[in-house]
């Protein structure tokens, strides 16, 4: 699609961007849902509903080439968030914060006395579990952080994307069992913020989905908590009890100020590096007026704001860039002592 012409320029808008890139996923999702659900019943291997490994593989596979092929064939560009080359490094320190974090918390609950373990499950009992943490790991990152916070902070900046999809994350868990405003709330922080600067800190998806998988599988496939809300089988049985503040309640340790704090806080630091680094973008009613040469995108600096030289035209800047215009990079030299958080 000509990116110069009405029918291209529509298409290449940051909402229509968004639109398409969540159909997409979608449409590869219920595609694997029907072929696969299809198959598995018939050969009486389950139904995609009991999410499955047989399931939640053709699943993960079919959303990351559908990604793939959205990126580049509407976006024109290679999809450098979900490249090869490190990622098995940035999914395992993922996998260790968040399963650090989560067991920060349950240390936390349990020495106040509100954690008990009551009993033990076989490893079998914890393929569900694992399978809902790998499906909701990476898929629930490729929209969220991949298409949602990406396009708009391409236009809107690093700040105000944060704080939008991290609000849109936390309040889709509205509709989960046992949720309230404060979890709810609690979870657009400790995960909203924590997600959004992984993938800020890193350029790249991994990290977060590391951390998301890890967050979920460590406390309900090993400590047997309700995780948002949903009670699954773990290697332990375990009980919460207490206030509702410190324990999280009926709906799980994510309702819990101690993993409010403890996931905040490292977003945060994700946050401050990331500054550091010069990854953050401006909004574009920051950013200077120069107009870029053909195929340079905005790029982030130290003080929050586009390297001088590199502007997209002003009509891309509300999300009519093309190719590797939609894909800000962050600059190799050392940022300004004023960037960041």
């Amino acid at each position: 699609m000509n990116p110069t012409t009405l029918a291209g320029r529509i298409i290449q808008f940051g909402l229509t961007r968004i639109v398409l890139g969540v159909l997409v996923i979608a449409a590869a999702a219920f595609l694997v849902q029907l072929v696969v659900g299809g198959l598995l019943g018939g050969l009486g291997l389950g139904t995609p509903e009991e999410l499955t490994l047989r399931f939640v593989v053709p699943l993960v596979v079919a959303v990351h080439f559908a990604y793939i092929g959205f990126v580049r064939l509407v976006e024109r560009r290679p999809a450098s968030e979900l490249s090869g080359k490190g990622a098995v490094r940035e999914t395992g320190a993922g996998v260790a914060v968040g399963a650090g974090l989560q067991a920060a918390c349950v240390g936390a609950v349990a020495a106040l006395g509100y954690f008990q373990v009551t009993g033990s499950n076989p490893v079998s009992a914890v393929v569900p579990t694992f399978a809902v943490a790998v499906a909701s790991g990476y898929v629930e990152e490729v929209v969220f952080r991949g298409v949602l916070f990406r396009i708009v902070e391409e236009s809107l900046g690093t700040w105000i994307a944060l704080a939008l999809t991290s609000l849109l994350f936390g309040f889709a868990h509205m509709s989960n069992p046992n949720a309230t405003v404060f979890s709810s709330f609690a979870i657009a922080m400790e995960a909203g913020v924590l997600l959004g600067a992984a993938y800020v800190l890193t350029r790249r998806l991994w990290l977060a989905v590391g951390i998301h998988f890890a967050w979920n599988f460590t406390q309900g496939g090993i400590f047997g908590v309700r995780i948002s809300g949903l009670t699954m089988d773990g290697l332990l049985e375990s009980e919460l009890s207490g206030p509702a503040l410190l324990s999280g309640g009926e709906f799980g340790l994510e309702a819990s100020v101690f993993a409010l704090v403890l996931g905040t806080g490292m977003g945060v630091l994700f946050l401050v590096q990331a500054g550091r680094s010069g990854h953050f973008i401006a909004p574009f009613w920051r950013r200077p007026r120069q107009a870029a040469p053909e195929g340079r995108s905005a790029e982030p600096n130290g003080d929050g704001g586009a390297a001088e030289g590199t502007e997209r035209e002003a009509g891309d800047r509300i999300g009519h860039g093309h190719g590797d215009q939609h894909r800000p990079q962050p600059e190799p030299h050392t940022p300004e002592p004023d960037g960041g958080p």
